[in-house]
């Protein structure tokens, strides 16, 4: 696929990385000198200018490209690239940072395919080297919802049971399973819960703790409660 990541910097660079590690095209937009060399020098295609300007884009050949991530320090900037990148039919991920408020979130969030905020997603990092082994988060959905991915331990109170069986808090869901080593799917309720097993679940922070001890147990200690509250206030 065909990229376009506007914005040179940490987080821009990282992205195009990845991208270009599987496989992908990456152009990259950047307008600070310095930092279009260091692109260059890293190997990327790089076109030096103004991402929220059209012609730029066009020069980054916004018409061919799959998707356009504008990934600048720079809201104004990422929200116009957006605009110009959805007109000519790009899929258009745009970066807030750390003046997020949820006003701004909602003010843009209907006019682009997907809003990041690279500090929460850091935060979701340093949360799963709290959580340990057996309990892995994947998203902050909202101040208060969060996805969590638990692995089945030997010493799991539902180990043995099905999933229809597990009676989760009500403000919790089961979105996903895997039994160990096979790709995730949709939960059934015959599913028999075994050790390495997986389940996704979508809960209240208030709930957190309660869904980990009903299918870790104990071993994960009190770090599941802690880790929530670090996260809720990213």
């Amino acid at each position: 696929m065909r990229f376009i990541v506007i914005g040179g910097g940490r987080v821009g660079l990282r992205t195009a990385r990845v991208l270009r590690e599987e496989g992908h095209d990456v152009t990259v937009v950047e307008r600070d000198a310095d930092r279009a060399d260091r692109a260059r020098a890293d190997g990327f295609s790089v076109v030096e200018g103004d991402g929220a300007r059209e012609g730029v884009l066009s020069e980054a050949a916004v018409e061919r490209a799959d998707a356009v991530g504008a990934l600048t320090g720079d809201l104004n900037v990422n929200f116009a690239a957006c605009m110009i990148a959805k007109h000519h039919g790009c899929r258009t991920v745009m970066r807030i940072d750390e003046d997020y408020r949820e006003e701004i979130y909602q003010k843009y969030a209907d006019e682009v395919d997907e809003i990041i905020y690279p500090e929460r997603l850091g935060a979701i990092g340093a949360k799963n080297a709290l959580l340990g082994g057996n309990v892995r988060a994947i998203a902050d959905i909202a101040e208060h919802l969060q996805v969590l991915l638990f692995t089945i331990p030997e010493a799991s109170p539902m180990r043995g049971y099905t999933l229809s069986e597990v009676e989760l808090p009500a403000n919790a869901r089961l979105l996903a399973f895997g039994k160990r080593d096979e790709p995730m799917g949709i939960p059934l309720p015959d599913n028999s819960l075994e050790t390495g097993d997986r389940v996704a679940v979508l809960a209240d922070f208030d709930v957190l703790d309660d869904v980990r001890q009903l299918l870790v147990g104990d071993d994960a200690g009190e770090t599941l409660a802690s880790a929530a509250s670090a996260g809720g206030g990213a």
